[in-house]
């Protein structure tokens, strides 16, 4: 039995090298003829502008992380030295400031008299009354105007360059700050 497995795998090696002896008379004649044609032309490489780079310097543009229009208010600012925009640090808090104004809900008005109050909802239920002149959020926002269904806020806030800034805010009836 090994005799004659090693018969058969002398034969199949046999049959093998004759697979590959075949006549590549038609492959070299083939390979002539590709050698014979003219050669074409390699287009060139084309041509790279060189790239230019840009350094940013800070001292005559903008900073591009502050908005245009906060810049531009800001550099009012600079020019008036004087700007009183800042919170007061010794003015007494009010209750309504420990929130978030986006926590604060108003829930409606009151009238007595002349005299128009918001009723505002803060985040552990308890309905507060609030007047024009009293503050709101986090944001040292004080109540500018008190409509049926709106109470206008002008809050101070940092600008992103350590100056402070004005900002309108509302709080809608219905609505979370």
């Amino acid at each position: 039995m090994r005799r004659f497995t090693g018969v058969a795998a002398v034969v199949a090696a046999g049959l093998a090298l004759a697979a590959c002896a075949d006549d590549m008379s038609d492959l070299r004649q083939e390979v002539q003829e590709i050698r014979q044609r003219p050669g074409g032309e390699i287009e060139p490489l084309p041509e790279f502008v060189p790239y230019e780079s840009f350094t940013y310097d800070s001292t005559e543009l903008r900073d591009p992380f502050i908005p245009a229009r906060a810049f531009a208010e800001a550099q009012e600012q600079e020019d008036d030295p004087e700007s009183d925009i800042a919170p007061d640090p010794d003015r007494p808090r009010e209750p309504l400031e420990r929130y978030p104004l986006d926590s604060l809900r108003m829930v409606g008005t009151l009238s007595r008299g002349e005299q128009l109050w918001g009723l505002v909802r803060s985040p552990d239920g308890t309905v507060h009354q609030v007047l024009q002149g009293n503050y709101l959020g986090q944001n040292h926002g004080q109540i500018t105007d008190i409509q049926n269904n709106r109470i206008q806020l002008l809050e101070i806030v940092r600008d992103g360059s350590d100056a402070w800034m004005e900002r309108d805010a509302s709080l809608g009836l219905g609505e979370e700050g």
